[in-house]
């Protein structure tokens, strides 16, 4: 019985762990135990015993000028040995940085994590003025071009899933009503691509082309991403032509053949 309790609470340890590193972002890179304990719903006593083990194996570190914690060394070995052997990410690279040289836009190569779209590459533009985003940033799926060709590629019961968490609107172009989102998810299907015009961020707008591995299922996508005054009425049609040859070729890339299926 004892030794039943002990495995318990190891294991309840180990998802804690977890949970506080996966707090982390890049919209709050530094965090205090008190606010982790708050958040997490954790005793204090427990974050701070916690975030010492973590600390001791160079997964987390204190600032020394605010005691605030922030992500160490440890997950950026873990992240490179991650990425380093993704096929996905190793294939799409030089693609993304073919299609920042046509389109002169930012470009990511994204998947679906849960609910959310996560962006696993980057490939920023040359201009100035650009979309601020980077590696890791999520967003939700049904307002984003990368996140709704994902969508409408998946099956039902994920679609009714993403419907039932709510779909909070962000603009006045989000697509919030469960009905639309269906209409939009057929056209990105028969159509091949996806457009988010001011749906997440007003000014920004975002192209979408899904990518296929070998069995030719949709396990992510790539897209450009840019300020309205570049990415507009004469510029979009021309752009939505580069982005599904960049979906097409990483498809490829990772042993797709249309013929195939």
């Amino acid at each position: 019985m004892l030794q039943t309790e002990k495995k318990d609470y190891t294991l309840s340890s180990v998802r804690n762990a977890l949970r506080i590193l996966r707090r982390f972002s890049m919209d709050e890179s530094e965090l205090k135990i008190t606010d982790l304990a708050k958040d997490l719903d954790l005793g204090k006593s427990t974050v701070s015993r916690l975030m010492s083990t973590l600390a001791s194996e160079g997964f987390v570190e204190k600032n020394p000028d605010n005691q605030r914690y922030r992500l160490g060394l440890s997950i950026l070995s873990l992240a490179s040995v991650c990425t380093s052997n993704f096929e996905i990410h190793k294939e799409a690279m030089p693609v993304l940085h073919d299609l920042v040289e046509k389109t002169g836009e930012t470009s990511h190569l994204a998947i679906l994590d849960g609910l959310d779209v996560i962006y696993l590459h980057k490939v920023e533009s040359k201009h100035h003025v650009r979309a601020f985003t980077h590696i890791g940033k999520r967003n939700p799926s049904y307002a984003t071009s990368s996140g709704k060709v994902m969508l409408a590629f998946n099956d039902d019961h994920y679609v009714e899933r993403t419907i039932e968490r709510g779909l909070e609107p962000f603009t006045k172009n989000t697509i919030s009503d469960p009905k639309k989102l269906m209409k939009a998810l057929e056209e990105i299907r028969t159509n091949g691509y996806a457009i988010s015009i001011e749906e997440i961020f007003e000014g920004v707008v975002s192209i979408a082309s899904p990518v296929r591995d070998y069995t030719g299922q949709v396990i992510a996508s790539v897209n450009i991403v840019g300020p309205m005054q570049r990415l507009n009425d004469r510029t979009i049609p021309p752009n939505i032509k580069k982005v599904i040859e960049a979906g097409k070729q990483i498809s490829e890339r990772l042993g797709y053949r249309p013929h195939h299926f």
